[in-house]
């Protein structure tokens, strides 16, 4: 599964969101890409194969939530 989380006015350091996420799914998952411009940025998130797409949505949201930036984030997931 394929994340592209796309932030739009990030209140901190999107490679604090980064860390975060590499740090949550260290072993079925990880940041593959990233990126900013035109006041977005970007994090693209690899799921691996196999894994509980629901349980890692949410596992993802509790993390943006944690860092409070789940509001200003929107998912596009893709199989």
């Amino acid at each position: 599964m394929f994340v592209e989380i796309v932030f739009v006015g990030l209140p901190i350091d999107r490679d604090e969101v980064e860390e975060a996420l590499e740090a949550e799914f260290e072993l079925d998952g990880e940041v593959t890409g990233a990126g900013s411009g035109m006041g977005r940025c970007h994090l693209d998130l690899e799921i691996a194969d196999g894994s509980d797409a629901s349980g890692a949505l949410e596992r993802l949201r509790a993390v943006l939530s944690e860092l409070g930036v789940a509001d200003c984030a929107t998912l596009n997931v893709s199989e």
